[in-house]
């Protein structure tokens, strides 16, 4: 993160008297908190909450500021985000701000339940009086602290840098904070709360700005892009130009000095492993390894082939004794000889020595002969010529499952016989179109590349005649595209029929002529379905033409889409790239509207504060505008002093001194001016106690109001 925290609990609490003064700094974006008198604050810590859940006992806790990411995992905050006390630059949470100020009391090294020493705490210009009641009954009420002081936190820097002679007694203070930008006038080293602005844009709005746009640029990283990474980027990266119109512009180009000023951010990650190109031992090693696994098999598939003939040499040694026992045996005999086997008739028994001879011929590598059923069909299908009227009900339905099963077996007959005499026809064809090759190769070429650009050029228009010639410009395919004209012509038949018979009752087919209509339709449908097994008869063809030249023709090359590339992961596809948005993001403090608020800017809200003041001479304003101090979080970004400079002399007079000093520390300032005002010995005269409180109440806090001069 930009800023760490400090959050180590103090041990000398006890030190310090009852009427030594505790300073706290409430900022939108940090909470410091420290003894009066010090330089630095003890500690420090971002001024959020958080409620998650832990991962394993389900206990909800709350967190208060940022804490280790590494403890932090122990828990889901998925449900629970971020949440601040304040709204804009006013507290409104009280109950998150009891929480910021028990953890800030706690690891201040406060022991006890009432805080015995006076609190000095700051609060944005013109605070509501709600707010800063609420404020003091929390201190009041809660914490039993004896007497509090409000001050605001810019006019507490722009006082230590006076102190340190960087500005002088007439000025302004321009504050650039987290939530907002304020510009205070300082008449006589006071400040003067009418003549203030206030623009609702700060640090929050830049780094939210630069989290939308990086996200939007690199949406497969936005787990990466988490809101202390992209404040982290802010702060090292983004600078604010003197023309932001320029610097745009110089982008746009994408010159050579456009690509100076971009800002790279490596995101961790792991290249994948490199394959190593394998060394010639190595490949002749897999070979070997290859070669022995192949002979392997071989000598497994020849063992188990082995296996395989000896077992069915054995099944035909016990069929074949089988058989010639049943063939000694009488009729009456055969039934007690097959009552140990599986077989149920001597014709089952045939059937497995011409299956088992067949395997056994096949296995030796012997060409095997079509076993013709014939021979066993008589006995098989039985029944298939017997009459119904001499079969009994069982063997009608044997008989029927036996048509059945017998149309079957001849339709695959056929259908065996089909394939072998079209593969023999495209072998005959395939050796024609051989030999005519051999004979005159250069008009063989010709003419397969002639036929298959007639077939293409004649898919083409069919495809063409069936989108109907016409084309939608929208990018879509309308019904009437689909169709082609005869389809288009059968659709007009079937609306114009419709209408005319939908404007009484529907008599529809009671004329002979309406039938007519019909007729056509089917007719047409038959010449789609024509159609289309041509287009698949022409496709098929194509594809063989198309294979063929690519076997035969070296330069032909088929125009078909190409599967798309896939190329490894690089360190380039984990790296944000940081360009125009180092300076866009800053440009809202400058031009509000480019986030869409319609307010003034820095250098504006100068002369709007200028304006306001009620009673301002010349000089003054020559005194104020020439001691101009630059304070808050924001007015860290590199060119901020230059860019502001330009602005304001652009709506001043010519001729006005105009000088712009940066403070000491724009973040720890505040929190030591108001270190150094409550250890002076007049500060518990500015304050006011708990009695006064109980007898005054709230209105007389409305016009309660600090000096800084004592």
């Amino acid at each position: 993160m930009p800023f760490a925290s400090k959050i180590v609990k103090q041990l000398d609490y006890s030190r310090f008297s009852s009427d030594h003064p505790i300073v706290i700094d409430n900022g939108g974006s940090y909470f410091r908190i420290g003894w009066a008198g010090e330089r630095d604050p003890r500690v420090f810590f971002r001024s959020f909450i958080q409620r998650p859940r832990h991962k394993i006992t389900g206990e909800t806790v709350t967190v208060v500021g940022d804490h280790d990411p590494a403890l932090m995992k122990l828990f889901d905050c998925t449900r629970s985000g971020p949440r601040s006390a304040f709204d804009v630059n006013v507290v409104y949470q009280f109950e998150i701000m009891e929480y910021i100020l028990d953890y800030g009391f706690d690891r201040l090294g406060a022991d006890q339940s009432q805080i015995n020493h006076p609190v000095l705490i700051t609060e944005c210009p013109c605070n509501p009086v709600q707010s800063r009641s609420k404020m003091a009954e929390l201190l009041f009420e809660t914490y039993g602290a004896p007497s509090i002081a409000f001050g605001v936190d810019a006019a507490f820097s722009y006082k230590y840098n006076e102190q340190l002679g960087v500005c002088s007694n007439d000025g302004l203070a321009i504050c650039a904070g987290f939530g907002t930008s304020h510009v205070i006038p300082f008449v006589s080293g006071e400040p003067v709360y009418e003549a203030c602005c206030r623009t609702n844009i700060g640090g929050y709005h830049v780094t939210d700005y630069l989290k939308q746009l990086l996200s939007l640029k690199y949406p497969h990283h936005m787990s990466q892009l988490t809101w202390e990474k992209v404040e982290e980027l802010k702060m090292e990266h983004c600078i604010i130009t003197p023309e932001y119109a320029s610097e745009v512009r110089l982008f746009q180009k994408g010159d050579k000095k456009a690509e100076e000023k971009k800002r790279c951010w490596q995101i961790p990650w792991t290249p994948p492993p490199a394959e190593e190109v394998p060394s010639e031992e190595e490949i002749a090693r897999k070979a070997a390894m290859k070669e022995k696994q192949i002979q392997r098999m071989k000598e497994m598939a020849e063992a188990k082939r082995v296996n395989r003939i000896n077992d069915l040499e054995n099944e035909l040694k016990e069929l074949e004794m089988l058989l010639r026992e049943l063939g000694l045996a009488r009729e009456d005999e055969i039934p007690l000889l097959l009552a140990n086997t599986v077989y149920t008739s001597k014709q089952d028994v045939d059937s497995a020595f011409a299956k088992a001879m067949q395997s056994l011929r096949k296995a030796k590598g012997e060409p095997v002969e079509s076993v013709e059923k014939t021979d066993l069909s008589a006995d098989k299908y039985n029944l298939v010529n017997v009459p119904d009227e001499m079969l009994t009900p069982d063997q009608i339905r044997q008989k029927r499952k036996q048509l059945a099963f017998k149309n079957m077996s001849d339709g695959r007959q056929l259908k065996k016989q089909k394939q072998f005499e079209e593969e023999l026809e495209r072998e005959k064809q395939k050796k024609l179109e051989e030999e005519k090759r051999l004979e005159n190769p250069q008009q063989y070429l010709e003419e397969l590349r002639a036929k298959h650009r007639d077939l293409t050029e004649k898919l083409q228009q069919r495809k063409s005649k069936t989108n109907g010639g016409n084309h939608n410009t929208s990018g879509g395919v309308g019904r009437g595209e689909r169709l082609n004209p005869m389809q288009r012509e059968r659709m007009r038949l079937l609306a114009s029929a419709a209408f005319d018979r939908g404007k009484g009752e529907d008599t529809f087919g009671a004329k002979d002529e309406d039938w007519q209509l019909y007729k056509l339709m089917s007719r047409d449908n038959d010449d789609d379905e024509d159609d289309d097994d041509q287009q698949e008869e022409d496709e098929a063809e194509l594809a063989r033409l198309t294979s063929r030249l690519q076997e035969i023709d070296p330069t032909f090359f088929n125009l078909e889409p190409e599967a798309p590339s896939f190329r490894p992961v690089t360190k380039e596809d984990f790296q944000i790239i940081l360009g125009v948005e180092r300076f866009r993001c800053p440009e809202i403090l400058f031009n509000p509207n480019l986030i869409g608020i319609e307010q003034a800017g820095l250098d504006e809200m100068v002369g709007i504060s200028l304006r306001r003041l009620p009673s301002i001479t010349e000089s003054l304003k020559g005194r104020m505008s020439s001691s101009i101090l630059l304070t808050g979080g924001s007015s860290l970004f590199p060119g901020l002093t230059e860019r502001l400079e330009t602005g304001i002399r652009m709506i001043q007079p010519c001729g006005m001194p105009i000088k712009i000093f940066k403070a000491s520390d724009p973040v720890l300032d505040a929190w030591r001016g108001a270190s150094a005002y409550a250890a002076g010995m007049q500060f518990l005269d500015h304050t006011f106690s708990r009695m006064d409180y109980y007898e005054k109440g709230e209105d007389w806090l409305r016009n309660y109001q600090l000096r800084y001069t004592i």
